[in-house]
């Protein structure tokens, strides 16, 4: 096939491509690497100057209120454990990832939901990128990262971002496509704005499936600790890389065993947060 038709040279232009956004815009990147690693560096900071016995009270004490006695059992025994193996410290640096690459996802994930679910066009744009996003191997994110950022915690930030943020944003654009129409009908006959009745109505009704998008990116942020831990980000999943470069399977069934713990934690809190703001609406 190649003598009648050339092979493209993708892999050239994209090089080309990353080469180019490198050289011209490297004080941006350098501002969003600094940045970045500063907002991570302060959780790892703050919640490193909490003892631990106080912050495994209190995290029980909210699956407690969240959820029920069973979770806080399980968030007590569980983070008690992973205290008790020495992965304390690595299980911050695992959340503040976590936390960050979440909270970019939501910031960044819930607006452009909300746009696509009010313009069909924006949809129909948004709708085969995500698509890409969600089937692109993630060991590919870390590529073009690496040549943005350097090596350490903000291209591992970077590639979980794109990970995570699809479920928000298809949760998002479903949540307020699935509000009833004559709830619609009824806040147009009123004369509400079209903000009153995204603010007022459909935000509302659609947070629980939007809760459910939060939870899907928590999970998957979570997964990409791992795969962040290749190109130096600390945590959990450079204790699990090491240990599979090391052949030292007991090391990594503890780590993996912490990791675990924390993503039961953090889907069961989530869940039930989703649960309950569905009730409020009801």
């Amino acid at each position: 096939m190649q003598e009648f038709f050339p092979k493209l040279p993708i892999a050239n232009w994209i090089d080309l491509f990353i080469e180019f956004l490198v050289d011209q815009f490297e004080p941006f990147f350098e501002g969003i690497a600094d940045g970045l690693e500063g907002f991570v560096e302060g959780i790892v900071a703050g919640l490193g100057f909490i003892p631990a016995l106080i912050i495994i009270i209190l995290v029980s004490l909210l699956a407690w209120k969240v959820c029920n006695w069973r979770i806080a059992l399980f968030t007590l025994i569980g983070l008690l454990l992973i205290d008790n193996l020495g992965y304390w410290e690595n299980m911050i640096d695992t959340i503040a990832l976590v936390i960050t690459s979440v909270g970019i996802s939501i910031i960044l994930g819930i607006p452009i939901g909300i746009w696509a679910s009010q313009s069909e066009t924006v949809g129909k744009i948004v709708t085969p990128i995500l698509d890409f996003m969600q089937t692109m191997p993630a060991f590919v994110y870390l590529l073009p990262a690496i040549f943005f950022f350097n090596i350490g915690v903000v291209p591992g930030v970077v590639a979980s971002v794109i990970f995570a943020m699809p479920p928000t944003i298809r949760l998002t654009i479903l949540g307020v496509k699935q509000v009833p129409e004559d709830l619609i009908e009824a806040t147009q006959a009123f004369g509400s704005t079209t903000g009153q009745k995204l603010l007022k109505v459909q935000l509302p009704l659609a947070m629980p499936t939007i809760m459910a998008g939060i939870n899907q990116s928590i999970m998957l942020a979570l997964s990409m600790v791992v795969i962040a831990s290749m190109v130096g980000a600390p945590g959990l999943g450079a204790d699990v890389y090491r240990a599979v470069t090391q052949l030292q399977t007991g090391t990594g069934f503890e780590a993996g065993l912490a990791i675990v713990i924390i993503a039961i934690i953090l889907d069961r809190m989530t869940q039930n947060i989703g649960k309950s703001k569905k009730r409020g609406t009801v």
